[in-house]
């Protein structure tokens, strides 16, 4: 590391007191502490302190290049803290990092819970959906959060979001003097930092691909369950990998593919009524922050969008269109399109005929009354093509 400049400190509530011999001494020599309010308390920078700008802006630490910087943390630096931000901004050689107890780990042995079998999550900035897709019966998660009052925004988001029945348990100033550990809310006020460990015990997200329609909101432009699992299935989504989706309609194959592991989705709605549903249905799943949407038309709106690993048309097709995302594709992306209309149908099969792929025809019925018995009524039947560029 040579000499670097800057510092980053993991300060936990008890201050100084709890800093190893290394950290002491580079908060001695600092010209410079970065860090909130009440971290620059704790250990009285006095003069030297510089309280972080809102909204964050991690670039200021910059301005100090060449002096003695020190940038205090809570906790792991690491761990949803300013260490990841400031990362972008320097290079090795500039930094060294001395963490402290993360308020994950102080919150674990609290409870006597096994650190690698809960989940942790930073919701200090973060929408409480976040929470939707991975939390189900028996899971145990450990969330960071803004402040005292937003105990009470979970608890009651909790209630109104499928889990009714989860223990709460509510962590105030972990590692200090003021610390309170309290089974349920405690009355009165609650003082940050603040973790809520959760217990779920109601039944969460099911797993497999086809979700229920009715967990979208929708206009009737939908890729229905059944066909959605099918959808699903072809287009494979792995770790790491970035989908486009043609004409997103509800956003249900983009809110799939996410929860089946996708890392990011890539957009494109004309209709905006449908596109603000969308957002608003990918943000309900608490995956805005992987999800972007263009309102354009394909192939127009296909400039600028990050190169795909998967693609799905879900409607109506052209031949410019196929061409234009058939050009674009990088070689081994996944295509998978979904036929209704004779025309686009042909499509279809003449791009198959050429380009070769797996065909499949599907045809679903539901029952329906007819008069005081029932019998099978057919949806449209769908062609769907998948193929490897």
């Amino acid at each position: 590391m040579g000499d670097p400049w800057l510092t980053i400190i993991g300060l936990g509530e008890d201050g100084p007191e709890g800093l190893p011999s290394a950290s002491r001494v580079a908060l001695a020599r600092a010209e410079v502490i970065f860090g909130g309010p009440r971290h620059l308390d704790l250990v009285a920078a006095g003069a030297r302190g510089e309280a972080w700008p809102v909204p964050f802006d991690a670039s200021r630490v910059l301005a100090h290049r060449g002096k003695r910087v020190v940038v205090l943390a809570s906790g792991d630096p690491f761990w949803f803290g300013a260490g990841g931000s400031l990362m972008a901004l320097v290079h090795p050689g500039e930094w060294v990092s001395h963490p402290a107890p993360s308020s994950f780990a102080l919150a674990a042995n609290r409870l006597g819970w096994r650190l690698e079998e809960c989940l942790c999550l930073g919701l200090h900035a973060a929408p409480f959906t976040r929470l939707r897709p991975v939390l189900g019966r028996g899971v145990r998660v450990i969330c960071t959060l803004r402040d005292g009052a937003a105990v009470g925004e979970l608890a009651a988001w909790l209630r109104g979001n499928g889990h009714p029945n989860a223990k709460l348990t509510v962590l105030e100033r972990l590692g200090g003097p003021l610390e309170r550990v309290t089974l349920g809310v405690p009355d009165g006020l609650i003082k940050a930092p603040v973790s809520v460990a959760i217990e779920a015990t109601d039944p969460g997200l099911p797993r497999a691909s086809g979700l229920p329609d009715e967990l979208f909101q929708h206009d009737g432009q939908i890729t229905k369950r059944a066909v959605r699992a099918l959808t699903l299935s072809a287009l494979a989504p792995r770790a790491g990998e970035v989908l486009w989706d043609i004409g997103a309609g509800s956003g249900s194959v983009s809110i799939e593919w996410l929860l089946a592991g996708g890392a990011k989705v890539a957009a494109l709605e004309a209709d905006p009524v449908r596109a603000d549903r969308a957002r608003g249905n990918v943000a309900a799943f608490g995956l805005s922050h992987r999800h972007s949407l263009t309102e354009a038309r394909a192939p127009e709106g296909l400039d600028g969008l990050p190169m795909p690993d998967a693609v799905f048309i879900g409607g109506g097709a052209s031949e410019a269109l196929l061409r234009a995302v058939w050009d674009r594709m990088p070689v081994g992306a996944r295509l998978v399109m979904n036929a209704v209309t004779i025309e686009t149908e042909a499509l279809v099969l003449d791009w198959s005929a050429r380009q070769g792929g797996s065909l499949l025809k599907i045809d679903l019925a539901e029952p329906v009354a007819i008069g005081r018995k029932r019998g099978w009524k057919a949806a449209l039947p769908i062609l769907q093509w998948s193929v490897t560029r």
